[in-house]
């Protein structure tokens, strides 16, 4: 059995490597510290809540990295929070009719797609040829985010990467640039809608909840720091390094499940 101050310092262990390689590629904090919440004892309802209400504070240590860098377009944060939180509110609301195994696998899949499509993706900076979007597209590319806040708010893990690729590849953002938005949004005001929701429902194991922001706010602010000193290279490769092992890892607990 371990002693509780054990407890505590593994808690923060846990959050600050998964908030750090979260940081670096973009999402994916939920892969490691999601199952291990669980397998420390938590219920999944309580572990997800749990998790949630943490992830929050993510975003918040990337932003503290990202602000001083400038890297937050006022324009882009508005259209991702407008498009996004709605979706993220409805995906909380929504009770899934398909088996956990199979939404599970599916996400793999997606994930894992991700990866792959990333690795055939020019780099951002060096295709962009002053491309002015019109209001059509920016609607277009909203209305695509609504669906990632869905996902985002009725799934575990993995959604961050979605919404990061989605910048690249629709806005023409640099990877950097991406995972900026991601972090600072998808952290703070996605996950915080979220969280508030399913806190609400679901118990809150709040006597872990210290170790989780503390080792959450090292990490983000590590993982963004990291990122930006860098550069997109290692940004781009721990994208889809972190997508092939996601999304592999999904695919084999759904065909376990």
């Amino acid at each position: 059995m371990l002693s509780q101050l054990t407890h505590q310092l593994l808690l923060t262990t846990i959050s600050l490597i998964s908030n750090f390689l979260s940081a670096l590629a973009g999402g994916g904090a939920g892969l490691i510290q999601l199952p291990a919440l669980i397998l420390l004892g938590l219920p999944f309802a309580k572990a997800l809540a749990t998790h949630k209400l943490a992830s929050v504070t993510l975003g918040i240590g990337a932003s503290i990295r990202h602000y001083k860098e400038k890297n937050l377009s006022s324009k882009y944060s508005f259209i991702i929070l407008i498009f996004g939180v709605p979706g993220v509110i409805i995906g909380t609301q929504i009770v899934l009719v398909i088996p956990d195994s199979l939404a599970t696998l599916g996400l793999g899949l997606l994930i894992l797609c991700l990866g792959i499509y990333s690795y055939k993706l020019n780099n951002a900076e060096e295709s962009i040829k002053k491309i002015i979007l019109t209001n059509s597209d920016i609607i277009k590319g909203g209305l695509i985010i609504t669906l990632i806040g869905i996902l985002n708010g009725s799934l575990t893990s993995g959604t961050g990467l979605f919404l990061t690729l989605w910048l690249v590849r629709w806005f023409k953002f640099s990877y950097t640039t991406a995972v900026a938005h991601t972090l600072v949004l998808v952290g703070i005001a996605w996950n915080g809608s979220g969280a508030i929701l399913l806190s609400l429902n679901n118990e809150v194991k709040w006597i872990w909840l210290p170790s989780l922001v503390i080792g959450s706010l090292i990490g983000g602010y590590l993982g963004a720091h990291y990122s930006i000193k860098k550069g997109e290279k290692i940004v781009k490769k721990s994208f889809q390094l972190l997508a092939l092992v996601m999304g592999t890892s999904l695919i084999v607990k759904g065909l376990l499940i």
